[in-house]
């Protein structure tokens, strides 16, 4: 029997590959002898650069490059076998890099994105899958752009300055240095957020404040933003600013369409296509996925709901194993042939995140025995 095991991390207790690992060992102890594969996955966001190492090999690239406050620091990306390239951008830009006080969105820069992607250039990258989330930056990717060449001035020449504030001088950009090999390089871009650049569901008024940015400087960035997008619209570049996803990560997502052609897809379905998610379930006889908490949410780009579709498209019967079932009815749950929360009894939280690898490795052994007793009933 061959057993695929592709669950999500279970948030604040496991990462995916150890939620692997728990599924396993409990299975082994009824199926010893079962053919498994562990295909640890993600949605797009932080972390998915490390399952997909494990799923696909390839080597870690460390570079120094600048932090948001342009200070240096070194991230790291990786490159597969197939000459792509995954970058997070939470590397270069992370909220994570920044105390508190410093959170600024006025001036905070993700020139460091733009020096990861120019480093993944340098390294022959034909392709480059960028993964959106956890940004402190609302620059519309103006230092990314800076750091692949681009030029931008306010109305006496100047250059720019760092951060989304700056863009209220724009007067005129020059993109005659820009990277030459970004024209011939795919952009993929894993993105589950479906927010226009700009206006009350923008990236200033949705993301802004938990950035630092005070009521006032939400409308300043905003403003900027839209002027931005203008001013590109002026030099003959496509207005992509109310496509969804344009204000992802601080106005990256229309950065990446609007100057290297990018493709925005879910997180879920760059990830299942980078890791040949399909042809795996394909050649399953079961599927066993899992996430911390299974709930309305699963099925609108979560890794547990984007499995159990391609698993129903192949017909290869599929289990999910949850820390909880959240507020689902039965028709909710039809989409999985199983599903088994995995907590054991009732606990405090912080007993119950420290039990999750017990709790499932537990489960999976009961669901294993009932799959066996199942073969012998008639």
């Amino acid at each position: 029997m061959k057993i695929l095991i592709a669950p999500d991390s279970f948030k604040e207790s496991l990462e995916a590959l150890d939620v692997c690992h728990a599924i396993q060992s409990g299975f082994s102890q009824v199926f010893p002898d079962a053919d498994y594969k562990l295909l640890p996955m993600a949605d797009g966001g932080e972390g998915t650069s490390a399952v997909l190492s494990y799923v696909l090999g390839g080597r870690w690239k460390e570079v120094r490059v600048h932090d948001p406050l342009m200070r240096p620091i070194t991230a790291k990306y990786l490159l597969l076998p197939d000459a792509t390239a995954v970058i997070e951008v939470a590397q270069a830009c992370g909220l994570h890099l920044l105390t508190a006080d410093e959170r600024n969105p006025i001036v905070a820069s993700t020139y460091g994105v733009g020096e990861l992607i120019e480093d993944a250039l340098a390294e022959g990258a034909k392709r480059i899958v960028i993964g959106l989330g956890g940004s402190a930056t609302n620059d519309a990717g103006l230092g990314m752009l800076m750091a692949l060449g681009m030029t931008f001035h306010d109305i006496n020449d100047s250059l720019l300055t760092h951060g989304g504030g700056a863009l209220a001088s724009l007067h005129k950009l020059d993109n005659t240095n820009l990277h030459t090999k970004i024209s011939d390089t795919v952009f993929e871009v894993a993105c589950d957020v479906t927010n226009p650049l700009c206006g009350l569901l923008g990236a200033s008024a949705v993301f802004g404040p938990q950035k630092g940015a005070c009521p006032e400087q939400v409308n300043t960035l905003d403003k900027a933003l839209s002027h931005f997008a203008t001013v590109c619209g002026n030099h003959g570049y496509e207005d992509c600013q109310h496509v969804e996803g344009a204000g992802a990560a601080g106005g990256l997502g229309y950065a990446m369409m609007t100057f290297f052609d990018a493709q925005l897809k879910s997180g879920f379905d760059t990830v299942a296509e980078v890791a040949h998610l399909s042809q795996h379930i394909a050649e399953a006889d079961l599927v066993i996925t899992g996430e911390g908490k299974l709930d309305a949410q699963t099925a609108m780009g979560k890794v547990a709901g984007g499995i159990s579709q391609i698993a129903q498209a192949s017909r290869t019967p599929v289990i999910a194993i949850c820390g909880s079932v959240d507020g689902l009815k039965p028709a909710q749950t039809s989409q999985f042939n199983v599903v088994m929360p995995s907590i054991q009894k009732v606990d405090t939280i912080d007993n119950v995140l420290g039990s999750a690898y017990n709790n499932i490795e537990t489960t999976a052994a009961n669901i294993a025995a009932s799959i066996k007793l199942g073969q012998h009933l008639k």
